[in-house]
């Protein structure tokens, strides 16, 4: 089962170091980043199911880092901070929070309050023939052991429903409804997360591991995501 994503932000090493380690401890898979512009271009090669978002950065508040997450994604929010007021609470929230808690804290309670917003986030999916029978509703790619449903991101991979983050998805479709043509990583950037994404490159190969990670089986198939050495990606049907 795959592990849940946290992301950690603050500029604190020795704190987030502290909170990485209690989060590990629970069975979670973190990353760290010190700043709030490296906090938004892990968002997008993180894809963290949930964000521990630190109001005192060096380059950005968190209120800013929210409100710029909240443009792009529902991905649950808890604020970090040492001030108390409630007005700080209350802004937070206003611009998208989930939760807010006050330094120092508990490492009980913080992963209590992790559990807590990411079961409200992310409720248990119930296996039923509803879902089923969506799969083949509106725009989607189909090949030999693998569907891609783009209105309803939903994957199916050899008769199994597979989860895959929002971009990871995208990505995945985007290939497979283009077989065999070669996309480079500039491109692949341009065209799924936008001239004005903050990151490099290696977003792209993070996101084609983890794909790739995800849609390969044990048995063969007339296609895969191969890499065009030199140039970048294609979705290669045989």
């Amino acid at each position: 089962m795959e592990k849940q994503r946290i992301l950690i932000v603050d500029d604190d090493e020795n704190i987030a170091e502290l909170i990485s380690l209690y989060l590990t401890k629970e069975c979670f898979a973190t990353e760290i980043a010190g700043s709030g512009r490296a906090a938004l271009a892990a968002v997008e090669s993180f894809e963290p199911h949930l964000i521990l978002l630190d109001i005192m950065l060096p380059d950005m508040d968190g209120y800013e880092v929210c409100a710029e997450v909240r443009k792009r994604r529902q991905t649950p929010i808890i604020m970090l901070s040492a001030k108390g007021e409630i007005l700080d609470k209350v802004l937070g929230f206003k611009i998208g929070a989930d939760d807010y808690i006050v330094k120092p804290f508990d490492s009980s309670e913080m992963v209590a309050r992790v559990r807590a917003v990411l079961k409200r986030s992310n409720p248990a999916p119930e296996v039923s023939q509803v879902a089923q029978s969506t799969e083949h509703q509106g725009e989607y790619v189909e090949y030999d052991g693998l569907l891609v449903n783009i209105t309803n991101y939903m994957v199916i991979f050899e008769g199994k429903q597979i989860d895959m983050p929002p971009k990871e998805l995208e990505l995945l479709y985007y290939l497979a409804k283009r077989p065999n043509q070669v996309f480079t990583r500039d491109q692949l950037l341009d065209r799924l997360w936008g001239y004005d994404y903050i990151g490099d490159s290696r977003t792209v190969d993070v996101h084609i591991k983890r794909v790739r990670e995800k849609v390969t089986g044990e048995s063969e198939h007339n296609w895969n995501i191969a890499t065009v050495w030199g140039k970048g990606y294609k979705f290669e049907v045989r």
